[in-house]
């Protein structure tokens, strides 16, 4: 049996994406541990192909040389294999630093001499949805089909839920955050519209970052109808907050790292994208569905802007957002 060493993304979003790739790594008997920072550590929990998990003490920035090495000292002579899926340089640092003999991954950031099997970075705009895009690190070809799937355990669930004071299917999650900037990221306003037409409670997911997001959305509902917004952004770990979305009735967000954690747990849900593209991160669900002005034929004047995967809207306007009424999402809510 091989034992192999994943080297996860640092983002929540793609931890989920990687998950095809475990599970076809697993289904020809290998066996894995994957290193992940601590943040994103918890998603790869709720994969049962995953035998292990090392949380990598690594920060944002810098090669961190000293960190490195000590953690390639520890993980020397365990591993035969190593699947790299960032493209940067200091991810493929620590299995070359801890002799992995085979050593996988895209060319990347000047990345030749630690890599043993090299795949081609995808030219610019021809690359092909991020879940296919890491599972082509298994080297099998088959793979435009490939999608997420998430399983926690039922106690883990229902402890999640009773810490928090929810039930399985009597509310709503909205997830109005966006990492990368203003211009993934919905209006509050029209998060706020939403919730006070849904009939279920709503609970408001996120870091600590975003509460004040939260809170806008959440205090103006609670005014007309006290109780009906929950605000948990900053106040769950992220386990807890794997339970929740897992046991939802409905889910709605931005383009986020928790879009695809809905998505991998198959509830159902309403992604809507601004500046970035559903042909590139798509929430890969049966029950899943999404608004992007841009591909809406009856949307006029068209979007010629989108996508411009810009943090903020380079012409001021983020019509791409703002024009997406809340009663088109209520829509598809029901």
């Amino acid at each position: 049996m091989k034992r192999a060493l994943i080297v996860a993304p640092q983002w929540i979003g793609d931890a989920v994406m990687t998950e095809p790739l475990l599970r076809r790594l697993a289904a020809r008997g290998e066996q894995l541990t994957v290193g992940a920072l601590p943040w994103v550590a918890p998603v790869y929990r709720a994969m049962p192909q995953v035998a292990g998990v090392i949380e990598f003490p690594f920060a944002h920035g810098g090669l961190q040389w000293r960190e490195r090495w000590r953690m390639a000292s520890q993980i020397r002579g365990r591993f035969d294999v190593s699947y790299i899926c960032p493209n940067s340089l200091k991810s493929a640092l620590l299995p070359f630093l801890a002799g992995i003999p085979t050593r996988v991954g895209y060319v990347g950031e000047a990345r030749f001499g630690l890599l043993t099997q090299r795949l081609k970075n995808p030219v610019k705009g021809q690359r092909p949805p991020m879940v296919a895009f890491y599972s082509a690190l298994s080297g099998e070809t088959d793979v435009a089909a490939d999608r997420p799937q998430l399983q926690l355990a039922a106690q883990e669930v229902d402890a999640a839920l009773r810490a928090l004071n929810l039930t399985r299917l009597g509310y709503h999650v909205f997830a109005p955050g966006a990492e990368y900037g203003d211009a993934k990221r919905w209006p509050a306003a029209h998060f706020a519209a939403l919730a006070e037409q849904l009939d279920l409670p709503v609970v408001l997911l996120g870091s600590g970052k975003e509460a004040a997001l939260c809170a806008a959305i959440a205090d103006p509902v609670n005014v007309q109808r006290p109780g009906h917004c929950i605000n948990l952004a900053g106040k769950t770990t992220l386990v807890q907050a794997l339970g929740v979305i897992s046991a939802c009735k409905s889910t709605v967000s931005n383009d986020s790292g928790l879009m695809h954690v809905a998505a991998g747990f198959g509830v159902a849900q309403v992604a809507i994208f601004g500046s970035s593209s559903p042909l590139h991160t798509p929430p890969l669900n049966a029950l899943a569905k999404v608004v992007w002005l841009k591909s809406d034929a009856d949307y006029q004047p068209p979007l010629m802007c989108a996508p411009c995967f810009q943090r903020v809207c380079p012409l001021g306007h983020t019509r791409c957002l703002n024009d997406v009424l809340p009663s088109r999402v209520r829509a598809l809510l029901a």
